[in-house]
């Protein structure tokens, strides 16, 4: 009984890590997409600097 056991959980460990391996697409996508949030965070954090000047200037 124990064997089948083990034997049914391994099957599903390995067909688990090849159906959660990420394609070189997937993966190409992935690094775009971490590259235009990196520019957005960068285009906010210009923006508040600007507007933190703005508001000294005011004052």
């Amino acid at each position: 009984m124990k064997k089948p056991i083990v034997m049914l959980l391994a099957a599903g460990l390995f067909t688990f890590s090849f159906a959660s391996c990420d394609t070189r697409e997937e993966n190409r996508q992935e690094r775009i997409e971490d590259k235009a949030e990196d520019a957005a965070d960068d285009v906010e954090d210009a923006a508040d600097e600007a507007e933190d000047k703005a508001e000294d200037a005011v004052q």
